[in-house]
């Protein structure tokens, strides 16, 4: 049987702090040397998500911004996008707008993925941007108005602010066609994260995508939060980790040790000697 293993980052396979153990990456190294299929599914893209798993062999492409793209890092290539239609991001921006939240967008520009925005001006999204671009070099854009921004090549908008803030905001994009979102609160800051990407893309979308391509028989997911639900319903076996919210505990198959545990790494582990 060939058998898949999947696991969320922030909140996951990520310490509290953000970063790979050394303990998790020398156990989940030795299983892909051993012949394990192993990768990721994050709303990170691909600017924060090739650091931050640098350490780790990853043998099979990952799902990068909610499924938006599946990007092989052994090739360091996109194999497929999920673009958000022109008539769809004008409602979304129109959406953001009239409830005043600031709200980053993602296009490719030139191959480049380019974040573009207007203003910055609460201190969550102004340290989301600041990590981002320092630490890891994503190009920021400061346009007069988003919607100059927006064309074909759109594909992500992700806002960071109170959950009141945005949650109008969420349920006036329920109603826009060719878009879907992810709604869910941030690992790090206790503020809540909107995302908004193509309606074909979900990290369920992109974990059938990796099944049909590679020839997957069985898949096995492992995640904390709220956009990890959808990944949950495409897998064969559901784990969440020890800190994961309710809602992912209570469509598990598994519960096992925390992200600050070496979780994911000690189960995989353990299984793999039982095989």
């Amino acid at each position: 049987m060939k058998r898949l293993y999947i696991t969320d980052l922030d909140g996951t396979l990520l310490s509290t702090e953000g970063s790979i153990s050394a303990k998790t990456a020398a156990i989940l190294n030795s299983l892909t040397a051993e012949g394990i299929c192993f990768t990721f599914a994050t709303a990170r893209s691909v600017y924060s998500a090739k650091p931050i798993t640098s350490a780790l062999d990853i043998n099979v492409p990952c799902i990068l911004m909610n499924g938006v793209s599946i990007y092989d890092l052994r090739a360091d290539g996109y194999l497929a996008n999920q673009y958000i239609p022109v008539s769809a991001s004008e409602k979304v921006i129109e959406a953001f707008e009239r409830e005043k939240a600031e709200v980053f967008l993602y296009r490719f520009n030139d191959e480049v993925l380019t974040c573009y925005y207007t203003k910055v001006t609460t201190r969550v999204m102004k340290s989301f941007a600041e990590v981002r671009r320092n630490r890891y070099n994503k190009p920021y854009v400061q346009c007069a108005d988003l919607l100059d921004a927006a064309d074909g090549r759109t594909i992500y908008y992700t806002a960071l602010d109170e959950h009141e803030k945005l949650l109008p905001v969420k349920n006036a994009i329920d109603s826009i066609d060719g878009v879907d979102y992810a709604f869910y609160e941030d690992t790090y800051t206790g503020k809540w994260f909107l995302e908004v990407f193509s309606a074909k893309a979900s990290k369920s979308n992109g974990l059938r995508y990796l099944r049909e391509r590679y020839g997957f028989d069985e898949v096995v997911a492992f995640g904390d939060n709220l956009n990890d639900l959808p990944m949950f319903s495409e897998a064969d076996i559901k784990v969440a980790v020890g800190n994961a919210r309710d809602e992912v505990k209570a469509a598990a198959d598994y519960i096992i040790g925390t992200n600050d545990e070496d979780g994911v790494a000690e189960w995989l582990l353990a299984a793999h000697n039982k095989t």
